[in-house]
This record gives structure tokens, sequence and C-alpha cells, in this order.
């Protein structure tokens, strides 16, 4: 059982003094309700699980051990291993830092809309597990389990064509109706792995690039500049449109972004390879140049 395997894996850790702390997930409240867990202590390590419900990427969460003296393990999905990919390029942390245990995904559920209801099977995955590419992580020291084989997934920008073949009125009603209704709360960012800035421009005193008010042209502004900040850098984890508590498609505006930067830089897809660098990090001499 794989729950037996993580425990097994950071107690051994742990006991050699391999790594200071390990991130993982364990039972949250509810039985459909699995959350990131922080242990330091072998002891601690029967408190981890993984099961359907570890939707969170941890990846996001060694940006607050990236001063750390020791090493820190990280169990990692797909997503998360990509993400952890990002982070490294970033030059947010240090690969020699990070102890990656790696876990094949088959995806994981959404919760049930009834507390009582206990059918796991009977539960439909979550959205953007729908359309995951990288069910294996691409980067770790040690992997628990056997490869998941990878599945037919489709077009994953049809629903960005779709929204391409509205007029331009349609495409602002559209967007204007979803942007009106967020609250900024700020999840999308804070959940992000891509959003790892040392001083985010939204909290930076005195720059004014956004003002305090809820309306639509602050929510417009907020929400396009972040999309163009992790521009070639969003890994499709799909965190940011899971915590919406609005519900916004946010996947929609990213992955509008990813197809226009494959058309213009050629096919490249975020966080899969620790040499393969970003198409707006670095420069070609056969860079497209429309706007000179």
């Amino acid at each position: 059982m794989i729950t037996e395997k993580i425990r097994a894996a950071a107690k051994e850790l742990l006991e050699k003094g391999e790594v200071e702390t390990v991130i993982g997930w364990e039972r949250g409240t509810f039985w459909y309700n699995s959350t990131p867990v922080f242990i330091s202590k072998p002891e601690q390590a029967d408190r981890l699980v993984f099961d359907d419900f570890c939707a969170n990427n941890l990846a996001k969460y060694l940006l607050d051990y990236r001063n750390a003296d020791g090493k820190i393990a990280v169990f990692v999905k797909g997503c998360d291993a990509r993400a952890i990919t990002r982070l490294i390029q970033d030059n947010q942390v240090k690969r020699e830092k990070v102890y990656l245990i790696g876990i094949p995904c088959t995806g994981m559920k959404e919760a049930p809309k009834t507390v009582s209801s206990q059918d796991v099977a009977g539960l439909p995955l979550l959205a953007k597990c729908q359309s995951c590419a990288t069910p294996n992580p691409v980067i770790y020291d040690i992997l628990l389990g056997d490869p998941v084989p990878q599945k037919e997934v489709g077009n994953r920008f049809a629903g960005v064509e779709a929204l391409e073949a509205k007029g331009a009125d349609e495409k602002y009603e559209h967007w204007g109706k979803l942007f009106s209704e967020c609250i900024r709360c700020y999840a999308c960012r804070n959940v992000c792995p891509a959003c790892n800035c040392r001083e985010c421009a939204f909290d930076a005193n005195g720059l004014n690039w956004l003002g305090k008010q809820n309306n639509l042209q602050e929510n417009q502004m907020f929400n396009m500049t972040r999309a163009m900040h992790v521009a070639g850098r969003c890994i499709e984890c799909g965190e940011c449109e899971r915590v919406c508590p609005m519900g916004l498609p946010l996947m929609d505006i990213n992955r509008k972004i990813i197809k226009d930067l494959n058309e213009l830089f050629g096919s490249y897809d975020a966080g899969l390879n620790l040499e393969d660098r970003p198409p707006l990090g670095q420069y070609k001499l056969d860079d497209p140049e429309k706007f000179m």
C-alpha cells in the first residue's frame, strides 16, 4: 500500500538525519479532506497518507524553507515535480537542498456532494486531473510504486479555441462577467508555484500597481497581470482554478497564453526538463519580432 511506503520512507530519512523536515499529506477534518502536513520527527511519520484527495501541490511550501540549513523532503506527484523544476529554474530552491520522493498518480477525486456518502469510486476526477499529461514525476530521488500509463487527454486547447471564435464584444462580455465576480482574495496567486517573487508587485507599498477597490477595472488588472507574469512558466497544475472560491475558469487564461507562446516560439511545456528554459526566459536569433 502506497501510504505504508511513504511512511516508511519518511521515517527512514528522519531517523538517519538525511532531512530535517518532510512535507506530505495527512488526513484532514473529513474523510475526503487530505491536507498538507510538515513533520520533523520519525514518530510523526504515521500521520502521512496518500489517497484520492491529496490534491494540494506541495511545491509552493518549499519557499518557506529556501533558507533552511538542512535538506527538505517532499512527496511529489507529476504536477508537484514539474512545479519544483520551475522553482529550481527560477533559483528559488537548490536541487541539492531537496529530497524528492516521487509518487505516480492516477488523479485526485472531487469532494462528495454529501458528507455521508463514502463512494470514492463513484466520484469524478478533479478537472485539473482530467487534463493531466504528466501523471508520473519528471524529477525525483526515489520513486514509490510503478509508473502510471499515460492516458489520452485530447485537445487541451479546445476551450481556448471556443473562446477565440467569439467576437471582440462577446469576449469582453464573457471575461467582464467573470472578473466582476472576483473577490481578489489572492488565493490563486498564493497557491501558484510559478508566483514565487520574493515581493509581489501587488503587495509592494508605494508602487500603486493596483488599487484597493474591488471593481471590474482593478480585477481585470490583477488577473491579467498575474497571468502574464507566469507566461511560459505555468505548469498547468490547475491549483489556481481549484482553490478559487468563486469558481473562475482561470486555466482558460493560462492555456490561451500557453497556446499563443507555442504558436510564436514552438511547442513548450513548462517544468518537464531542468535544462529546457521557458521561451520568455531566453533569447534566440530566430525569435519572431513582429513588434519591431
